[in-house]
């Protein structure tokens, strides 16, 4: 059920067509949210998750057992479950059902409120970018954002990490800012879950706890940051967006009553 809602939460994206190509590595950590009375504990070691972005479609190698890829043109999400050799389709139908579903629970409760990115004034030098500050209240996380306003060719990174269709990111119910939001790049993010978080909400970033080889102790709240490594924008084959050869299609219920059966899979799209 973990790694099912981790697929969806990853896949709730729709990429928008942009030209240039774009790759980013990111280091995550995740561990439990120090205390001010408990004293520091060892720095867990870091797991390397990478975004890749052609044309219109998306990549993300969050771990080495998974691949997600979005294609903007047709709304779909291929989950590639690399230890299994499978791969799970989600299509645009679907995630606009769970998005309605949702959109319909929250009328039900009320409107809500979207908190707002608010800077600290505090800055600091992020692997050599100098960066400023922000927090961000969730209705069941904190996050801290370091943003690089000057950081090379920055706006038109932001510009294509701005393509992603934000209301596709409603379907993983994870009330994160989108990339809209943000005056500048943000180079370093640290994200603080709440105990019933960790249970309902096992990914609210690209960096999910799935990447990490451990769990977090029980009692305490789970702390995620995630740190550009390194950016490029050399050319990417179109082979990093097509299904292997090998990788087999199992059957899943259909959760929305239709019964259907997703198409067999081809190697090339």
């Amino acid at each position: 059920m973990k790694i099912a809602f981790c697929s969806l939460a990853l896949g709730v994206f729709l990429v928008l067509p942009v030209r240039a190509d774009l790759t980013i590595t990111y280091s995550t950590t995740v561990q439990p949210a120090s205390k001010p009375e408990e004293p520091p504990t060892a720095s867990p070691a870091a797991n390397n998750m990478t975004i890749k972005i052609k044309g219109d479609k998306m990549r993300i190698d969050a771990s080495p057992k998974m691949t997600t890829i979005f294609d903007g043109k047709t709304g779909e999400v291929i989950n590639l479950m690399h230890d299994q050799k499978a791969v799970i389709r989600i299509s645009p139908e679907k995630l606009k059902a769970v998005s309605d579903m949702l959109e319909r629970f929250k009328s039900q409760k009320g409107a809500e409120v979207k908190p707002a990115l608010k800077p600290t004034g505090q800055k600091e030098v992020v692997n050599g970018y100098e960066t400023e500050e922000y927090t961000y209240d969730g209705p069941s996380f904190k996050a801290t954002y370091w943003v690089a306003p000057n950081f090379p060719d920055g706006a038109a990174i932001l510009a294509q990490l701005q393509s992603v269709k934000s209301e596709f990111w409603d379907a993983a119910n994870t009330k994160m800012p989108d990339f809209r939001d943000f005056p500048g790049l943000p180079v370093r993010t640290r994200i603080v879950l709440t105990k019933e978080d960790q249970q309902t909400q096992p990914s609210v970033t690209p960096a999910t706890k799935r990447i990490h080889h451990g769990e977090p102790s029980a009692g305490h709240l789970t702390e995620i940051t995630s740190t550009i490594m390194s950016v490029n924008q050399n050319p990417i084959s179109d082979s990093e967006f097509t299904i292997p050869a090998g990788y087999k299609e199992p059957k899943l219920p259909d959760i929305f009553g239709k019964g259907t059966v997703a198409p067999p899979v081809s190697p090339s799209p």
